[in-house]
């Protein structure tokens, strides 16, 4: 028994003896440059690691609250509990006014709404007076020509920026491209590379034609016209379920705008596949866009990276804007 109680006291003795060798539990240091800190926190969380984070300016104000540094590096063994030093942008430091010339007014308004957003901790310094002025020019719409107070101007205290803005060429002469006969995704596809203003109808399909196709168009393609006129196109579509698909067409009424801004047109099927429908400049009022998708699909509406619609697609969803 003495013998037993020996060899017990023994084994307990090593066991403990190779668990304090042991220490804490090791684990992979993730990476996570380039993230959000919230999103960085979270993983480290999961990991076991704490983080120790150093804030810094930067040149832009794109990368506010990422992490720009990480140490020790990703990959790295260490024990759990570790301090993980992070250093994360604070956005760029105002000191002076840009220089706002050549770029698009939109990105201007976006960048200098993320620079003083959050929780009130960064005093607006400055402001975008609106309305903006609009002057026509050889450059593309948008672009900015002009700007007061002048790049390089300090900045002491709240700034009222006034910019003047390329509406675009008056008048300018475009080709209407041969959209007859395609089907809704290559005429569509077309649209978004020539960034013709247009219109879509749907109508019942006739025997002989192709589901989906293009079956007539106004002005006809070839057709030399100023820039804003919108070509009105019609879509042959079958009015029951095809392949377990549905026809339809979105129909919004968008703000209308001195310059067309960039339209993005998705769906979200069922099983999570995203689909491009339409990526195209848009000058704004009635947006029609046909579509053949899975009912269930969640379509998303973007101007300028910013959702403004969405709705799902349901059977039936045919909605004729045309005569039969």
């Amino acid at each position: 028994m003495a013998v037993g109680l020996l060899a017990l006291v023994g084994i307990v003795a090593a066991a403990a003896f190779f668990i304090f060798i042991r220490g804490e539990e090791q684990t992979m240091v993730p990476d996570v440059q380039g993230r959000e800190l919230t999103a960085a926190l979270l993983e480290l969380q999961v990991k076991e690691l704490y983080p120790r984070i150093q804030l810094r300016f930067t040149q832009t104000s794109t990368d506010r609250g990422l992490i720009l540094e990480q140490s020790p590096p990703p990959g790295t063994i260490v024990k759990a509990g570790r301090r993980i030093n992070l250093v994360v942008s604070q956005g760029v430091m105002i000191n002076t006014v840009e220089n706002f010339i050549g770029r698009n007014v939109e990105e201007v308004r976006m960048d200098i709404q993320a620079i003083f957003a959050g929780d009130g901790s960064v005093q607006q310094l400055l402001t975008l007076r609106e309305p903006i002025i609009l002057e026509y020019s050889q450059e593309a719409p948008g672009t900015i020509l002009q700007q007061r107070p002048e790049p390089g101007t300090p900045i002491s205290g709240p700034i009222m920026l006034d910019l003047i803005v390329s509406r675009g060429s008056e008048n300018i002469m475009i080709q209407i491209p041969d959209l007859l006969g395609l089907d809704m995704e290559e005429a569509l596809e077309q649209i978004g590379r020539t960034g013709i203003d247009f219109e879509f109808n749907l109508r019942p399909l006739i025997a002989g034609e192709s589901p989906g196709a293009v079956v007539s168009q106004t002005p006809e393609g070839g057709t030399e016209t100023v820039s804003t006129t919108r070509v009105n196109l019609t879509v042959a579509v079958p009015e029951e379920v095809y392949g377990g698909d549905v026809y339809g067409l979105l129909i919004y009424h968008m703000a209308q705008n001195p310059y067309p801004l960039l339209v993005r047109l998705e769906g979200i099927t069922p099983n999570g596949e995203l689909k491009r429908l339409l990526s195209v400049p848009f000058a704004g009022g009635l947006l029609t866009v046909p579509y053949r998708l899975p009912a269930g699909t969640l379509l998303v509406l973007n101007l300028l990276n910013r959702e403004i619609h969405r709705e799902t697609v349901s059977i039936p969803l045919l909605q004729y804007t045309g005569g039969f």
